[in-house]
């Protein structure tokens, strides 16, 4: 491969009280002066969440005319996406810089909605409707009752994805709930019941944010200031719009595209050092280590409770605490990019995984819907 992400940077986070764009332009001028940048070199814009025309209004608001863009929306994952799309067109010539950029001000603007599928226009919703569903809360509620069920599992599974997630944040001063103390076991399943079996600790946070990361050659970012992440390799797949589509709900997309990004990079799973895995919830870490092959169906929960992905553990997983202790602005495939190339670069502090060579991002959309990972490798 020789494409290579050589800038990464977050907006303000939390609760901002910014705007979508200037959130957008925060993320995108730290992260091309992270990379030794300016707006004047980039040529190449992704994003999505703005409006429906999401890359025009930005490039417009940005003041610049890119050569190659993309506004795919698939919701967490398209993030992932875009750094395919993005390394296919620099090697193609297209464009020689390209941004990757989100904002999201959802918190403050308190626009976050648990509003039924009616809202996605979707023609399963006639069936779906009258059961009163949250979306997408209930939607992963109902995988997460079939995973116990078939597995014969408990909810301390779960709960041990929040409190993995925690410890992390505790390790990360820009986290959300640093300084919030640990969590335990029986805390989050004592938590607020919101949909069966998930509670309020089994939910991801609900922040303002965003954040961009910036792609060019691997010839080039190796004259650039920063240690060039390599992409390796990618895959992506979308397999429904609703769950009433869905053919099996403990068997999700990330099989196809982690076999593709795997096979791309010539990696297998114990190649990697170090894992940024969407988690809007916790049954979607537990799946989705599970479809990447991390292990075997079924053996998530115990993995996760081993201490596996913990601070010090053999699989360090969402080291920046993730969506459910960081930070989740709406949709966070972004922020795992950003957590993943500084992994690499060993730039996170007390949270830092030693020796990290190989890091894996993997976003999730809608529910369930979409899939996309990438791996990155550090340029020795």
């Amino acid at each position: 491969m020789t494409v290579a992400i050589v800038g990464a940077a977050e907006s303000d986070l939390g609760v901002t009280g910014k705007s979508i764009l200037t959130l957008q332009t925060q993320g995108i001028t730290r992260a091309l002066a992270d990379a030794g940048l300016t707006l004047a070199d980039v040529d190449g814009l992704a994003t999505s969440g703005v409006s429906r025309f999401s890359t025009p209004q930005l490039a417009e608001y940005l003041g610049i005319a890119p050569a190659w863009s993309d506004s795919t929306f698939a919701g967490g994952s398209a993030f992932e996406m875009y750094v395919a799309r993005a390394a296919q067109a620099i090697e193609a010539g297209q464009c020689s810089t390209v941004v990757i950029s989100y904002g999201s001000n959802q918190r403050s603007a308190r626009s976050r909605s648990l509003g039924g599928v009616q809202e996605s226009h979707l023609p399963q919703a006639q069936f779906e409707d009258p059961y009163g569903p949250l979306f997408p809360l209930s939607y992963y509620a109902m995988a997460a009752q079939r995973y116990l069920h078939a597995y014969k599992g408990d909810r301390e599974w779960l709960a041990e994805v929040a409190v993995a997630a925690r410890e992390w944040a505790l390790l990360n001063p820009k986290a959300f709930r640093y300084g919030a103390g640990p969590l335990t076991v029986e805390d989050a399943l004592a938590a607020k019941p919101i949909s069966s079996p998930l509670t309020v600790a089994d939910c991801c946070l609900v922040t303002d944010g965003g954040g961009a990361v910036v792609l060019t050659s691997l010839e080039r970012a190796r004259d650039l200031p920063k240690p060039p992440v390599v992409v390796l390799g990618y895959g992506e797949s979308t397999t429904n719009a609703g769950m009433i589509a869905a053919d099996d709900l403990l068997r999700p997309g990330s099989v196809a595209s982690g076999a593709a990004a795997f096979a791309m990079a010539g990696l297998t799973p114990s190649d990697v050092d170090v894992l940024q895995l969407y988690d809007s919830f916790t049954i979607t870490v537990l799946l989705t280590l599970e479809g990447l092959g991390f292990c075997a169906p079924g053996e998530a929960g115990e993995l996760v409770a081993s201490g596996a992905t913990r601070p010090g553990g053999s699989l360090p997983t969402n080291t920046s605490g993730g969506g459910l202790s960081y930070n989740h602005p709406g949709m966070f495939g972004l922020l795992l990019l950003v957590e993943a190339v500084r992994q690499l670069r060993g730039e996170c502090g007390d949270r830092q995984v030693a020796d990290a060579e190989i890091a894996l991002a993997h976003g999730t959309g809608g529910i369930f819907s979409t899939h996309a990972t990438v791996l990155l490798g550090a340029d020795r």
